[in-house]
Parts: C-alpha cells; structure tokens; sequence
C-alpha cells in the first residue's frame, strides 16, 4: 500500500499550518503524517507502519544530536563561546564591528554551537557595540544571522549530522564541502550589513547588558571544539574512524580539563541536553512526516516534471531543501524531509551523494528563517526587534541564504 502525493502534501500543509498558529512542531508533525496517510488512502495500521519506518531512520541522527548537547553545553555554560566572540570583536575593532560580528558568528555556528544560541550568545556583545558605534538593530542581526548561516553550512550541527547519517557520508566530508559556501556567506552577510547599518531602529542606552566577567581564556575556550573536530579529522587523515557520537562529547571534556572546567562538567552536560532535546525530538517527528511522503509518489512526480522541464536531476536537491526550509522554518526539518523523501531517488538519477547532501544543506539553509519557525522570534527577541521590522530584514537574510545556495549548486551540480 502507498500514500497517494496529494494526501502526503495535504498532511505536510496541515502540519506546516498547525506550526503556522502556534502549535507545538512536533504534534503539528505527528498529526501532519497521520493525516496525510490516512488522506492519501492508506488505513490506519498501514499509516503507523510508515510513520515508524521514517521515525527509526531518524534515531541515528537523534543519538548524535543528543551527543553534540555535550559540546553545546559547555561551550556556552564555561562562557567559552563567549570568550571566542568577545576576543574576535576586539581583535577587529569598533571600525569593523560589522564584519566581526558576522566572523563572531560564523565561528561559533562552525564550531557545533547551535545557530540560534550562537546569535544569542553574540548579540549580548552586538548590542553594546550597536551603541557605542551608532550601527542600527538590522544590521547587527543581519551580521549574525549571515554569519551564522555561512557557519550552519559547514558545522557538525544537527542538519549535517542528519545529512552525512542519510547519504552514509563522513561527518567531517559534508563538513569540508559546506567551506566554499561558508566563505562566500560570510562577504555576503557583511557586505549586506554594510548598507543597513544607519537603517531602522537603533540600541538605547538601557538596553546595553552588562559585560561578562571571568571568561576562560581564548586558547582554552577553543580547547572543546579543537578536540573534537581533530578526532572526526582522524577518519580522512588516518582511516581510524572516530563516529560524533563519541567524538563531540570527549572534546567537549577535554575543553572542560583544559578550562579546569570539569567541576561544572555534569551541569554543562544537562544544560546542553536541556538545548538539543527538543532538536533530537523534532528529528524524530519529524521522520514520521518524511516516512509518509517517502511511502508516496511525490518523489517520481517531481522527478518527472523535473524531466519534462528539461532541468538537470541534480536540482531537485536544492529546491526540496528551500520549499521545506521555507515551509517548516528549520533547517533540521528541512535537510531531514528533503534527503529521506528525495536521496535515494537523487542517487538513482546519477547524482553523487555528496553533491546530494551538501546542495539540500544549501537549499535548506536559504529560507530557514522563515516566520513559521523558532528562529525568527528567538533572534528579533536576542536584539530587542519588533515583528514589523523582523520582516522587513527577511529579503536581505534570503539575500544571504540564496549565495550558501547557489555556491554548492554551482560547484557540486554544475562543475563537479
């Protein structure tokens, strides 16, 4: 028995909606995919079977995303993310504070530090320089949301996790392949920032936080994320394969040791999993959504109008990672639906699995800061920015999002 593609687009639109109004994603998920098999004509117990299909090829991701908590935590509760994005901005001064906010950004995103709680972390930074250099509230954010999406491409985050763990590909592979990408995003978000920087809203006075005292140093608060993307770099270095499920969590406690940390290492450890569970969640969930379009006939459908149009196969990667970026306002949900529903059919067209996974990355990547998700609100709250001004930065983010696209697309579709 399959799912018709009407029922499973019919059930993606209800879930997308039920996110749209404020319901938590991963009912809004869960009720999508039931919807959408038993529209698209499968009975009940046949619906299940495929919601279960798509939620157990998710719980390798999980499992990872769980371990990455680790690093997160400490990262961000040592005050070790913070040490980096402080020692960035004083190292490029106030005359450049744009361009060091988009690197602040970038590094933390690069390092495995989640995007949103990378922007958080930066803004409490963003906003005292903001008033001190006279820079308005849009172009702070767009800085460390193009910093951070030039950072999301080639981070062993939850979407790459997900991506490598779909096309079997080395974590560190996907990683080195999002590099271009990043490069291009971070001239892109800085040279957008530039020409918002006297645009819009501008800090007041007391809405400066207090500085941070007592960080680790920079040398040590680097030690976590060294280690760690030194144990995945032994795979292509020396053939000893070391799986993010291990390698994530023992940097993590070498940065602590290092921090002589490792009193906080249990609290840094659960505050890190309080950060990812919901991720690791919404990966299983939504698994459950990707199981019924999966067990559909979306795929060839797209597939051959793909073909009808004359269009190379390989662009169905990019365009499923921005609708469902666009449509599920997470780059997770987007990269997990995209490589479930479209990877093997990718592959079968001749369509390397790499090339595969880093052009979704891409294309999810593009639209993810749509207002159907989290990060729209988290990050307009991170610099005190109303809904009316949050839309309006929404082009210059997609600006930002469509050169992490078109990069892969052009290297990895066209050239390679």
């Amino acid at each position: 028995m399959t799912v018709s593609a009407a029922g499973a687009v019919i059930g993606l639109v209800i879930a997308i909606i039920m996110i749209f109004i404020k319901f938590p994603p991963v009912y809004s998920l869960l009720t999508g995919a039931v919807a959408g098999g038993l529209i698209g004509g499968a009975d009940l117990s046949s619906t299940i079977d495929f919601m279960m299909e798509g939620a157990e090829g998710m719980v390798p991701a999980a499992l990872r995303v769980l371990a990455a908590g680790v690093l997160a935590g400490v990262m961000i509760e040592t005050g070790a993310a913070t040490s980096i994005a402080t020692a960035i901005v004083r190292a490029i001064g106030e005359k450049k504070a744009l361009f060091a906010l988009v690197l602040a950004a970038w590094l933390l995103t690069a390092v495995g530090v989640f995007i949103v709680v990378a922007i958080m972390t930066v803004a409490t930074i963003a906003m005292a320089i903001a008033y001190q250099a006279n820079l308005s509230k849009p172009a702070i954010l767009l800085a460390m949301v193009g910093g951070g999406k030039a950072g999301n491409i080639m981070s062993p985050n939850p979407n790459t996790i997900a991506l490598a763990d779909a096309f079997d590909l080395p974590l560190t592979t996907l990683m080195a392949a999002g590099i271009p990408a990043g490069i291009f995003g971070i001239f892109a978000a800085y040279f957008l920032s530039q020409r918002l920087k006297k645009k819009g809203s501008f800090v007041e006075e007391d809405e400066t936080p207090e500085t941070a005292e007592h960080l680790p140093a920079v040398w040590t608060s680097a030690a976590a994320p060294a280690a760690a993307i030194g144990l995945l770099l032994l795979n292509p270095a020396a053939g000893i394969e070391i799986d993010p499920l291990v390698a994530l969590p023992a940097g993590a406690l070498f940065g602590a040791l290092v921090m002589k940390k490792t009193d906080m290492f249990s609290y840094c450890a659960l505050s890190g999993l309080g950060k990812v569970s919901p991720v690791a969640v919404l990966l299983i969930c939504t698994g459950t959504i990707a199981g019924i379009i999966s067990n559909s006939n979306v795929a060839v459908i797209v597939t051959g109008m793909t073909e009808a149009a004359g269009m190379p196969a390989f662009v169905i990667a990019p365009l499923s990672g921005i609708v469902m970026g666009a449509a599920t306002g997470s780059t997770t949900a987007a990269a997990v639906v995209s490589a479930e529903v479209f990877g093997e059919r990718l592959i079968e067209s001749g369509v390397d699995p790499l090339s595969a996974a880093v052009m979704i990355h891409g294309g999810a990547n593009m639209l993810d800061h749509a207002p159907v998700g989290s990060f729209f609100h988290a990050t307009a709250a991170a610099v005190g920015m109303g809904m009316k001004e949050r839309l309006k930065l929404f082009p210059y983010e997609a600006a930002v999002g469509s050169v992490v696209m078109i990069v892969p697309v052009i290297l990895f579709g066209w050239i390679w």
